[in-house]
Parts: C-alpha cells; sequence; structure tokens
C-alpha cells in the first residue's frame, strides 16, 4: 500500500522502522514469503528399534510405553522415554482404527453369556460384592439375569438351567467370553473347553464357542445390557438380599421386553415369540451340576474329603468312588449306582458314618476269618516256627556233678 502511494523503499523502510532489505523482498514477493512448514526428515534414535515395537505389540496390545522402554533400554537405546510414548500411542492408535460388519443372528442360533460384578453397602460400612450372569438371546435380545455369590462353575451351570427354562429352550450355539473355569485354550487348532462344560452341552445340545481375544465387538449383545443393568436398574437401588433383589431384577426385566429395542426397532417380547419355535428342546432330565470329585476307599471303609471322613460299606475298600459335593450334601457313587447321601458337617475332623456299614462289617463271618482266623485251620493254616524250647540239632550233653565245675575254676585260677 505504501509502495502504491508513491514512496520509495528506503523511506518505508523509515517509516516501518525495517530493513530495506526486508521491504524489498515484500515488494518483489507481493506479500509475505511462504513458511515451509513440513517436518524434516531427520533420523530418530528409535529407528533401529521399529521392528521390536511392532513385534512387542503384536504380541500383546495391553504392553505400555515404561514396559517397552525398560527392555529397550538394555538393547542400546539412548533416547528418552518420550519418545518412545510418541511412538507406542502412534502404532496403537493406527492399530485400533478397525472396521468390522454388522451382523443379525437367525432365530434360535445363538446366544451370548457373561459373568458381571456388582458392589454393595454393608449395614457395617463395608464393600460387598455379588455377580452378575446374564444369557441373551441373539434373534430376539430377550434377556435372563440372576445374581449370585459365587463364581464357581457349578453355579455357573445352575444359571444356564435356570435360563433355558425361562426361555423354554436352548439355542444352537452359546457364545463365551475366554472365561478360565470355560475356556481352556487351543488344542490341535480347535477350542479346548473344561470337560464339565462339554458335558453339559452334550446334554442340552447346544455348541459352546469362544469369542477371539480383544474384541469386544463380537459379544456386544451381552455387553450392552450389563450397562442398561447397571445404569436402569442397580444404580440407586437398595440392596438388602440377593434373593429379594433377583425378584426384583426378574419383574425389571420383564417390563423392559415391552419396550422397542434400539436395535432391531421392534418389541422385544414380540420378537421373542417369533423365536421361541426355533429353540431347540429342553431334555427331560436336568444336569448334575455338583463336584465330580474321585477318590480310593481306605482300610477303615472311609474317603476323605476337606478334612473329613465318610463311611463307606466293607466291600467297597481299595476300589474308586465318586463324590457329588453341592450345597453341603455329598452323594457317594460306584459308577453310576448311588450308595449313600451324608450332609457335609462344618468344620474338619468328623468321621460322619450310617452304622449299618460297621455293624455289616462284624457279622461278615468271611471276613473275619480272613483277618484273625488264618492259624487255626484250611490253606490258610501258619507257618511253624522254630521253638526256643526245641533245640535244632540233637546234642548228646553229658551231665556233671557242680564240685567238677569247682575244680575247674580253681585250675584256672592257679
Amino acid at each position: 500500500m505504501l509502495k502504491k502511494k508513491g514512496l520509495t523503499q528506503r523511506q518505508i523502510a523509515r517509516k516501518l522502522g525495517i530493513s530495506r532489505n526486508t521491504v524489498k523482498k515484500y515488494i518483489e514477493n507481493q506479500g509475505y514469503p511462504e513458511i515451509d512448514r513440513s517436518k524434516p526428515n531427520r533420523k530418530s534414535l528409535l529407528d533401529r528399534f521399529q521392528g521390536n515395537l511392532a513385534a512387542w505389540l503384536e504380541e500383546d496390545m495391553e504392553y505400555k510405553a515404561t514396559w517397552i522402554y525398560d527392555r529397550l533400554r538394555p538393547m542400546g537405546f539412548g533416547g528418552s522415554y518420550e519418545i518412545v510414548k510418541r511412538a507406542v500411542h502412534d502404532i496403537k492408535e493406527e492399530r485400533q482404527r478397525i472396521a468390522y460388519m454388522r451382523f443379525e443372528t437367525e432365530p434360535g442360533y445363538q446366544s451370548q453369556v457373561d459373568f458381571g460384578e456388582f458392589q454393595f453397602d454393608r449395614a457395617d460400612g463395608t464393600i460387598g460384592k455379588i455377580y452378575l450372569f446374564s444369557m441373551i438371546l441373539g434373534f430376539s435380545r430377550r434377556l435372563y439375569s440372576e445374581f449370585v455369590d459365587r463364581c464357581d462353575l457349578p453355579t455357573f451351570l445352575d444359571c444356564h438351567i435356570h435360563a433355558f427354562d425361562h426361555f423354554g429352550g436352548v439355542t444352537e450355539e452359546i457364545l463365551y467370553d475366554r472365561m478360565k473355569n470355560v475356556f481352556i485354550g487351543k488344542l490341535a487348532g480347535k477350542n479346548k473347553f473344561n470337560d464339565t462344560l462339554t458335558g453339559f452341552a452334550l446334554h442340552y445340545g447346544f455348541k459352546p464357542q469362544v469369542a477371539p481375544a480383544y474384541a469386544a465387538w463380537v459379544k456386544g449383545k451381552v455387553e450392552r445390557p450389563y450397562h442398561f443393568i447397571r445404569e436402569g436398574f442397580w444404580r440407586g437401588y437398595g440392596f438388602i438380599c440377593r434373593e429379594t433383589a433377583n425378584r426384583d431384577l426378574l419383574q425389571w426385566i420383564e417390563i423392559k421386553d415391552q419396550r422397542i429395542h434400539g436395535t432391531t426397532h421392534e418389541v422385544v417380547s414380540e420378537r421373542f415369540e417369533r423365536e421361541r419355535p426355533h429353540l431347540q428342546a429342553l431334555p427331560p432330565r436336568a444336569f448334575d451340576t455338583s463336584w465330580r470329585i474321585y477318590r480310593t476307599v481306605n482300610k477303615d471303609c472311609t474317603v476323605r474329603f476337606e478334612g473329613n471322613s465318610y463311611v463307606v460299606p466293607h466291600t467297597l475298600v481299595g476300589k474308586g468312588l465318586i463324590l457329588r459335593v453341592k450345597d453341603k450334601c455329598m452323594r457317594i457313587f460306584e459308577d453310576d449306582h448311588l450308595i449313600v447321601t451324608y450332609g457335609i458337617p462344618e468344620g474338619k475332623g468328623h468321621l460322619v458314618q450310617d452304622k449299618r456299614f460297621y455293624e455289616a462289617l462284624k457279622k461278615d463271618r468271611e471276613m473275619n476269618r480272613r483277618k484273625y482266623g488264618q492259624g487255626r485251620r484250611g490253606t490258610g493254616r501258619a507257618k511253624c516256627t522254630i521253638s526256643p524250647i526245641k533245640p535244632l540239632y540233637d546234642m548228646d550233653v553229658e551231665i556233671r556233678p557242680l564240685h567238677i565245675y569247682d575244680h575247674m575254676i580253681g585250675e584256672v585260677r592257679i
């Protein structure tokens, strides 16, 4: 603008208080010179360790920058932690940009199962824990949930049975998270499940499946209801006991089944009526979910379990038996034959018995003969032993008067 008014470069420089060269550069370029803001192509101290970073994060995306930095230092890395932190952040950010296809399951094909933990305040001010089992049908989004005190396998399978009864059937497959009491690992490229769960699945006719690691979207149908229950039912709920909470939760779910689901855009209960005919029928008898323990009968006619002894018939000594334990009750089987049922006492050191078993042992004459009568008769006669009275070999003994021995002693003394 000053140039257009006829001012010289010297006058413009003096007026603006800048160099004439700056004025000249501005006039020739008809504006401010562009600044090259591109990043210089500089080498990083981390360049030769990029392969290590990629391998570690390929193995486990949960590795943190501090973990990686501590392992790079012994390998000769001389840069700062901030360099490693930025590099790890960039790699994780890139790998987390995942696109996946949305899918809907066919009626009666799949249900999903998971466990969640909830906390509550006790009367004494401490924090208590309770666990929530949930099973959701993939097609209709019909939900069954139940609070439990433990996460053991019998409780887990009992919840399945309650869910099957609630739905009136079973889906073709059930999708699980990678729970330790369910999923063991890969064996010859195939998923290996707990043997009890495998028998349970065969009994009810479904196929167990496991979700891939670090793939939460695969189990999204059952993951979302946990947030749904936590925010809609649990937040602000006054917990009294597990039985009351389960009754209130079931009533709350039945009301929510009348809502229009945000994904299917249908009423949950109406969509379930279309899915119900596709569920597999339940078997005539429920699966036995009790613990299965194997024990050998001791010579005192007992089997041991958690510090207590339980008496069984003496005819089973040395044989292997199956103990089915659940809810302070023990059933003892020989193969599939039930021998006796005992209540499990509190504490240890108890002898739990049915008096008939020891009475039967007292009356078993053959058993008593084998124990006490082996030397009396028959083929069990005891062997003859050397008598301390009768010598083993015959010897000629000369009997002498005592004065002869006195004379012999006197001769020795001389």
